[in-house]
């Protein structure tokens, strides 16, 4: 069966490595003529590293990916913490597999070596998708460049502004959030050696929320605050913003949210949408991938989790099942009410880290004591990292 990929991003290099090894014929299609990808920060819950390491990549991505001890919760202006749940070898002893945090360039070039292992073609650069056809049981994809490639299967790994989307259901009609994200990333050696512990932290407050990681071998520190602002509606990742703009979005923040922020280089800004799950993913022998059908808020650190496990999936069915259609329909089947709890679940983490309970120190203590206890937590992460890709019914 041969298999086009629309977008070499996470999604789809995961998508094709996953096809790859089950034996298909592969393209992966990507506009860049070269394969990098925009630097920043990604969290790998356990669900997500097991597809990793079920793909053969631990050895790719270990040396650059960082293991946090844990993660915690600090209060918006006073800095109080709390333990929010312990990682490292807890999460390998609970869940099989550890906590990774990594960035983005890094897992990508990790997924882009075992695809080149593979099969050395299979990534085909400056190849723009544009717009595909059916000529009676093959699908004919035409790139920007005037190449065409006939396929089987075609699978839309393009990301939230997907084409494939597009010409299989029409344009989508995002709404805005309410919320900007802004993002950078930090050398680690310029922060003071608190800022530089092992951990994931998250800043919770009236309004905004911050969390910051380490990446890189711990050489890095990522960055992201979301903040409620309505003047700002651009949904791009490239977009820069100046530091006195954050830091005035910020105002009132504990000092070391200040000192992070007056360390990144570029800081960049981006308007967070909200877009419903899709009823329905795919027609005939043409499905979506990872933020193509289910983009979601990044406030449960699963978006890259999801299009990861989507890939791994999406493998199975079409092995499992000789006919196209029918391999299709039951990974969507799979995949659908899964990816809709994780959208469901970002955007009530999107209020819970910024109520109004928390602009006052005497009722923040008892709200993040009440939102972030163990029995509340567990019931927020446990069903994510138990999902086992290798096993779930498709």
């Amino acid at each position: 069966m041969r298999i086009v990929i629309a977008g070499g991003g996470l999604g789809g290099l995961t998508a094709g490595l996953s096809l790859l090894k089950q034996g298909f014929q592969v393209r992966i299609l990507e506009q860049a003529p070269e394969l990098k990808e925009v630097g920043a920060g990604i969290q790998l819950g356990p669900n997500a590293v097991h597809v990793l390491f079920a793909l053969g990549l631990e050895n790719d991505l270990m040396p650059l990916a960082c293991e946090p001890e844990g993660k915690i919760v600090r209060l918006w202006n006073t800095g109080q913490t709390w333990t929010l749940f312990n990682l490292g070898d807890v999460s390998r002893e609970l869940y099989g597999y550890p906590y990774l945090t990594v960035h983005r360039a890094d897992l990508h070039s990790a997924i882009a070596a075992g695809v080149r292992r593979a099969d050395p073609d299979a990534i085909v650069l400056g190849a723009k998708f544009v717009r595909y056809e059916e000529r009676g049981k093959d699908i004919v994809v035409h790139t920007a460049d005037g190449r065409s490639f006939e396929c089987d299967v075609l699978v839309g790994a393009d990301g939230v502004h997907s084409q494939v989307r597009q010409q299989l259901f029409g344009a989508d009609s995002p709404r805005f959030s309410g919320l900007v994200a802004w993002r950078g990333v930090i050398q680690a050696e310029k922060l003071p050696e608190r800022l530089r512990r092992p951990l994931g932290v998250n800043w919770v407050g009236p309004g905004a929320h911050v969390i910051h990681y380490p990446l890189h071998a711990f050489k890095l520190v990522n960055f992201v605050a979301a903040v409620e602002r309505s003047d700002w509606q651009v949904e791009s990742w490239t977009q820069q913003g100046t530091t006195e703009e954050c830091l005035n979005d910020l105002k009132g923040w504990n000092e070391d949210v200040h000192i992070l922020v007056r360390a990144i280089d570029i800081p960049y800004k981006w308007a967070l949408m909200v877009r419903d799950p899709m009823q329905t993913w795919r027609r005939g022998r043409v499905t979506l991938l990872g933020d193509a059908c289910h983009p979601t808020l990044p406030f449960l650190a699963q978006g890259a989790g999801m299009a990861l496990e989507d890939g791994y999936i999406l493998a199975r069915a079409l092995r499992t099942y000789g006919d196209p259609e029918e391999a299709l329909q039951r990974y969507e089947d799979a995949r659908k009410d899964r990816t809709a709890a994780v959208i469901n679940g970002s955007n009530a983490n999107a209020v819970r880290f910024h109520n109004r309970e928390l602009a006052h120190a005497e009722g923040a203590a008892a709200y993040v004591d009440r939102e972030w206890s163990e029995d509340r937590v567990k019931e927020r992460y446990e069903w994510l990292f138990t999902y086992d890709v290798e096993t779930v019914l498709v």
